[in-house]
């Protein structure tokens, strides 16, 4: 096989949308700065685009120069934020059924998302020092996750997509699916079967494949919501679980630096 990396893309805001980099750092947790920030509604709880699809209509700039993060939708204005906070409120946030310790971002950061909501919220943030553990029966012990779903990364494959897209009336593009490292140069689906692989010099786990939700079926830029891909995907992509699946989540073994063009190799 010879498979290379044909893209990164990290979200820092958990559910907005995404940035594509050339060249990114993996950390214990996934790449750097993906998914560290994190919508909460009144209660605490989780905001993503499975309840909120308007949340695809905020766009995130990465500024490492600076260190700022910065946060922009129409009709609002640009809301300017530490890209690594230090200081903040100490809150607990609920991540499915994790109860997880964060940062709140400020009372001008809960404003802002706020009135782009039209409902109270706030945003949050995970520090270094906050460790949510990946599921015990799917990792190792010491093995953490950002807010992200489940696991710290998650690595697709344009040949299940092109796939996939051939048996659409309509192509869609791999942001529905949300990707970390989109991988070039497979058999469609052979992904599904890989538990070790190394992406340059970056040893990874696969534990398990992703089931996917109804954030697929919401357009990434408009936030306008379908049927597909998940009515076709169920015709031929539905496991015994009678969940539908498209790419393997990934756990990373060491800390490196990842770019476009990086050889992938299956270990095992």
């Amino acid at each position: 096989m010879d498979a290379v990396v044909r893209g990164i893309f990290v979200y820092p805001v958990k559910s907005c949308r995404g940035i594509a980099l050339d060249r990114a750092e993996v950390e214990p947790r996934g790449l750097r700065y993906d998914r560290r920030f994190m919508i909460v509604d009144g209660t605490g709880t989780f905001v993503t685009q499975r309840t909120e699809p308007r949340l695809t209509g905020i766009e995130v700039t990465l500024d490492e120069e600076r260190g700022s993060l910065m946060l922009s939708a129409s009709g609002c204005s640009v809301l300017r934020l530490a890209l690594t906070p230090r200081e903040g409120e100490r809150v607990k946030v609920q991540v499915w059924r994790d109860e997880v310790d964060a940062l709140h971002a400020g009372e001008e950061a809960a404003r802002w998302v706020s009135v782009f909501l039209g409902a109270p919220a706030s945003l949050v943030f995970m520090p270094d020092a906050v460790e949510r553990p990946v599921r015990p029966d799917l990792a190792r012990v010491g093995d953490h996750v950002s807010f992200a779903d489940a696991f710290p990364m998650l690595v697709t494959t344009t040949d299940s997509l092109d796939d996939l897209n051939a048996r659409l009336d309509r192509p869609l593009p791999m942001n529905r699916f949300r990707p970390n490292v989109v991988v070039s140069g497979c058999t469609p689906w052979e992904e599904d079967h890989w538990q070790r692989a190394r992406i340059g010099v970056v040893p990874l786990r696969l534990p398990k494949a992703c089931d996917r939700c109804v954030v697929t079926t919401t357009d990434q830029i408009t936030g306008e919501r379908g049927v597909e891909p998940l009515r076709t995907m169920a015709t031929f992509r539905k496991w015994a679980d009678s969940k539908v699946y498209f790419g393997v989540n990934a756990v990373p073994d060491a800390r490196g630096t990842i770019a476009v063009g990086d050889r992938v190799t299956v270990l095992e």
